[in-house]
């Protein structure tokens, strides 16, 4: 016979998980010798043994004792049931495990792969890092927006950096939205930028520099993000649109001759971050 010490012993328990499993009903606790102690024999390990499975397992105790209880073929389906349950925590356990782990990696965090390399790209050539964070939180919006479509708008992103004039522009863009909305430099950069825009247009057609359609809506809040954080970005606009082009997320061809109102056909957003291109 043995004494609740030696009984958590053998059963690899605290004696206080002993006393807690008998105030729960869980392990019956037996009389008292003539000396005053418990006393416990060996199916009282065995039961012991049991209950801390159980309980380690995550079972409830409510429930370790309906299972004590079962017979063979009842719990041989609890059990079940509990191994489909515990399975199914650790897949979201694992969920949790890969979020966490994306912490460290920053971008990737909330971004697709894709743009996660598209903006470590623009990194890799330079680019102010102004312009990458204007990009990342607009394709951050965007991908919450429209999932499906990044493939799309990605593909026609790579072809873009690819052209060397769009990456001399964003490299005098950077140079420009590092200073105030007063920097001369944004006239000189609002001509380069309507050029460009006008050149693409001509040589690709206006289709191709029309390259998403962004509901209303977003095209404000992606505007007003982009602007927020790099606020000489709207005077920039400003300028542009005296140039025949008008929009940060949205480019919207302007007919120049009719005046502020005269938008003679929204022929562009050249990206869903807020770029020019």
């Amino acid at each position: 016979m043995l004494t609740i010490g030696e009984l958590a012993s053998y059963a690899g328990v605290t004696v206080r998980a002993v006393r807690h499993y008998h105030a729960k009903g869980l392990l019956p606790e037996p009389e008292r010798d003539h000396s005053g102690y418990r006393r416990y024999d060996a199916g009282a390990v065995i039961e012991l043994i049991r209950i801390r499975t159980l309980a380690e397992a995550g079972v409830p105790l409510a429930r370790v004792r309906e299972l004590l209880r079962a017979d063979e073929e009842e719990f041989a389906a609890a059990v079940a049931d509990i191994d489909k349950r515990l399975r199914a925590e650790i897949r979201q356990r694992q969920r949790h495990r890969e979020q966490i782990a994306r912490l460290a990696a920053g971008d990737s965090l909330v971004l697709p792969p894709e743009v996660v390399e598209y903006l470590d790209r623009l990194r890799a050539l330079g680019i102010d890092e102004r312009i990458v964070q204007v990009e990342r939180d607009g394709w951050i919006l965007l991908a919450a927006h429209s999932p499906q479509r990044v493939p799309e708008w990605m593909a026609r992103k790579r072809e873009q950096i690819a052209d060397p004039r769009l990456i001399a522009l964003y490299r005098t863009l950077g140079q420009a939205l590092a200073g105030t909305a007063d920097d001369p430099r944004l006239v000189e950069l609002a001509d380069e930028l309507a050029a460009y825009i006008t050149r693409l247009a001509d040589e690709k057609g206006e289709d191709y520099v029309d390259d998403t359609d962004i509901e209303p809506p977003l095209v404000t809040l992606m505007d007003r993000l982009a602007f927020d954080t790099v606020p000489p970005a709207r005077r920039l606009i400003e300028l542009l649109r005296k140039r025949g082009w008008t929009g940060w997320t949205k480019l919207e061809r302007v007919d120049t001759t009719r005046g502020a109102a005269g938008v003679r056909r929204e022929d562009t957003t050249v990206r869903r971050s807020g770029h020019r291109q």
